[in-house]
């Protein structure tokens, strides 16, 4: 009898960045079947791993012991290259330019890592096929149902429900919040819940009059979302999450290009102006394109 199969992937990287890694998580999963799959990055996004079934554990990418990993000669914790060493595959999503994390791989004894380049070429695929694109060292290869597919289940829900997220990593890529109150004020029969993180606050950006969710744990935004019948956002790290969770969603983009970013399910529906400039996005346009994604849902 076999021992259970044991793989590492280590993963920093912000929200959505993480959720864009989800289906090589899957692809890792489905392929290597039986496996153990731990995570090492930032629990708080990490933990999404564990609530998608794609991780069995979690460890901490900023805990002490981790920062020897990325020195050249500084001693490495007993105990975690132990637990390294442990794993028959770790795939690392890495920046490592100067090579000093695989050099403390082979110190510690690693047998096997593959190292999958963070950095998205603006002139490349999807995000997601080029982050699972080192895995094709494995003969492992990322199909549509790994991208089209919702990671978090979904609840049935009677109850009408739209989610707007009025931010994002950058202010380039929000449209005004006034508009967005414009747009809610379309949907008088239905609950409409904005979600505002720390980025809102620090910037003012906060709805008055109507139900928030602020700075909420990913998963619990996650099990909320899953609830919702529509959501409305921008190119955001929540607003992959809410696909992730398979809810019909319109994002507006702007300045980045939704061919790479934007999340690949078959729900999303992308609403750009042809300058690219979020501003030149009129009220009357995306009520009409938030009123289609609602009576659609």
């Amino acid at each position: 009898m076999h021992p259970q199969p044991r793989v590492l992937v280590i993963r920093g990287g912000a929200i959505g960045d993480f959720i864009l890694t989800l289906p090589a998580l899957r692809l890792l999963r489905e392929t290597i079947a039986g496996c153990h799959l731990e995570v090492i990055g930032y629990p708080a996004i990490a933990e999404l791993a564990r609530t998608a079934g794609l991780a069995d554990s979690i460890r901490s990418l900023e805990h002490r012991t981790m920062a020897p990993l990325f020195a050249k000669t500084a001693p490495i914790d007993e105990a975690l290259a132990e637990h390294l060493r442990s794993f028959n595959l770790v795939v690392s999503f890495l920046y490592d330019p100067d090579g000093l994390f695989r050099a403390s791989m082979e110190r510690v004894g690693v047998k096997t890592l593959i190292e999958c380049s963070p950095l998205v070429n603006p002139d490349g695929p999807h995000a997601s096929r080029q982050l699972a694109k080192g895995l094709e060292k494995l003969a492992m290869y990322l199909e549509d149902d790994h991208l089209q597919r919702a990671h978090f289940q979904r609840p049935p829900n009677n109850q009408r429900r739209i989610a707007i997220h009025v931010g994002s990593g950058s202010e380039k890529k929000n449209w005004p919040l006034d508009r967005w109150l414009q747009v809610a004020n379309e949907f008088p029969n239905d609950e409409v819940i904005f979600i505002t993180g720390e980025a809102e606050q620090e910037r003012g950006i906060q709805p008055t009059g109507r139900p928030i969710w602020h700075a909420l744990p990913l998963t619990e935004l996650a099990t909320r979302l899953s609830t919702c019948t529509a959501f409305l956002g921008h190119d955001s790290g929540i607003s992959h999450l809410a696909a992730a969770c398979g809810v019909p969603s319109l994002l507006l983009f702007g300045p980045t290009d939704p061919a790479i970013w934007s999340p690949p399910q078959p729900w999303v529906q992308l609403l750009r102006n042809p300058t690219h400039e979020l501003s030149a996005l009129s009220v009357h346009e995306v009520k009409l394109a938030a009123t289609q994604v609602v009576a659609k849902a």
